[in-house]
């Protein structure tokens, strides 16, 4: 009689689990309705006590406990989330079910022939083998019909999830192999900034610029394994950048060669600074070259890094996808650029003129701030030249209030502030208002356009740290670099 505790503990384990199943419910709930039925022949031979039990009954009862434990295991698999893969590898599910419901009949026919019980007869209807078989049958069939759409719907699920895990697997062999073609690569900061021949240049083709302003054409090319930016000038100089103001003219050969003596002159003190903060995140000038030198007029190319994707200002006007992180590392390139530069020997060496136009974007998204490189001799190349201004949407609260204050780091520490605020909304900053209207907002309502709400905490908090309306509240390039660092390596773990 120690059997019937532990076949009257499977059965209730059995009622609990078919009302959890997943699959296979019908053979599952009939399993349930027969183990019922022996329940209550199980209980009518716990109730005659254990003299009136023979050996063939104990015998009986010692195999049915077998037989519902094999029920338990079996009806369990279809109650778990991986359910399709264990019945995927066995592919015998209804060979198991058979094998189950004919040792129940088994067990029912040998206890109830023994014991001769009342209900015997009631209880028999659910063992009788025409019905039996007729119920396994119905059972089945309609199983199987929910078991194909269910395993249809799974191989769908997993159609997706493959063709999802070959794009990632695609999207990472491609950019592994960017990684290994750019550590291939020559790095750009070696290259010294010079004086470069004409024929070491490629141009793409067909030759046409990409760029046209007012006073120049700018081409895509080739130097020496690098794509690069070449600025042709359209309007060529007639004056020479001399400071005795003696005029150049364009008939004099001479006159051409001592222009030519104090571009150069000009190019090489602007080369000895260039290479005081040379950066992977400010743009590379490779040097100027000068076409038909020996000719009349000779034409001045200046040779720049070039930067697919534009400016920055273009990349977040498109339509192209900048998740949190990516806005992130932007930021931080965008910082590194700026901290080299604030980094130099001269402690006044500031941009002096931030907006997001100025930092360009190349491929992988990288950022690189431009502008200012061989400024001076640019200027010398040009006709004409104008100081360049600062927008009022970029200048800080203290430059719009008092125009003799002087331009700082920390002033530009507040145009970088509106910079990354654009790289977080993608919007241009004080859109519609007027320089009036902005002044009055900035300087005497000390409004800072709001973020938007997704932004991270981490990331929001040094954006408006950098707008800050006191210039000592803003942080400093070097401690902007760390801490937006900081933010891009928390978003990667996420």
């Amino acid at each position: 009689m120690d059997v019937i505790e532990p076949i009257l503990s499977l059965a209730k384990d059995i009622y609990s689990l078919v009302e959890n199943v997943k699959a296979n419910k019908k053979r599952c709930h009939r399993v349930c309705e027969r183990v019922r039925a022996l329940d209550k022949l199980v209980r009518s031979i716990q109730q005659r006590g254990e003299g009136k039990i023979s050996v063939d009954v104990e015998t009986a009862l010692q195999e049915l406990c077998f037989t519902l434990t094999s029920a338990q295991e079996l009806i369990e698999q279809y109650t778990k989330a991986n359910w399709i893969k264990r019945f995927l590898k066995s592919g015998n599910h209804e060979e198991e079910f058979n094998s189950v419901n004919e040792r129940l009949s088994d067990a029912f026919q040998v206890l109830s022939g023994a014991l001769q019980v009342e209900q015997g007869n009631i209880l028999y209807e659910v063992f009788e083998l025409t019905s039996r078989e007729k119920e396994d049958e119905v059972d089945g069939n309609e199983d199987d019909t929910e078991l194909k759409k269910m395993l249809n719907d799974y191989m769908k699920d997993q159609q997706v999830q493959f063709d999802k895990m070959m794009k990632d697997f695609q999207e990472m062999k491609t950019n592994v192999e960017k990684v290994v073609e750019m550590m291939n690569k020559p790095s750009a900061t070696d290259e010294v900034i010079r004086l470069i021949k004409p024929d070491e240049i490629g141009y793409e083709h067909p030759k046409k610029p990409f760029l046209i302003t007012p006073t120049s054409e700018v081409y895509r090319g080739e130097y020496r394994g690098f794509k690069v930016a070449i600025k042709r000038y359209t309007d060529p100089v007639s004056t020479s950048p001399r400071s005795d103001n003696t005029t150049v003219t364009d008939s004099s050969s001479s006159d051409w060669a001592a222009l030519q003596r104090e571009i150069r002159s000009v190019f090489n003190k602007e080369v000895e600074t260039m290479r005081r903060f040379e950066s992977p995140n400010i743009l590379r000038m490779f040097g100027i070259c000068v076409q038909d030198e020996e000719g009349p007029q000779p034409q001045f190319l200046i040779i720049m890094e070039y930067c697919e994707k534009g400016s920055l200002r273009q990349v977040l006007s498109s339509t192209c996808n900048l998740p949190w992180l990516r806005k992130a590392s932007m930021c931080l390139d965008a910082a590194n650029g700026l901290y080299r530069l604030h980094q130099t020997e001269k402690k006044s060496k500031v941009h002096g003129c931030i907006d997001s136009s100025k930092f360009l974007v190349a491929e992988g998204y990288i950022v690189k701030l431009g502008g200012f490189e061989l400024a001076k001799t640019e200027t010398s190349l040009k006709r004409t030249s104008k100081k360049a201004s600062r927008s009022v949407c970029y200048s800080s609260p203290q430059m719009l209030s008092d125009i003799n204050q002087g331009y700082s780091k920390e002033c530009e520490m507040y145009s970088f502030g509106i910079v990354l605020w654009e790289v977080a909304t993608r919007k241009k900053p004080f859109e519609g208002l007027s320089s009036k209207e902005i002044l009055q907002k900035v300087c005497k309502e000390k409004f800072v356009e709001p973020l938007p709400d997704d932004c991270p905490e981490q990331l929001g908090s040094l954006i408006n740290a950098c707008r800050a309306y006191d210039s000592f509240k803003r942080p400093s390039a070097g401690v902007l670099v760390d801490k937006l660092r900081s933010v891009v390596r928390h978003l990667e773990e996420q």
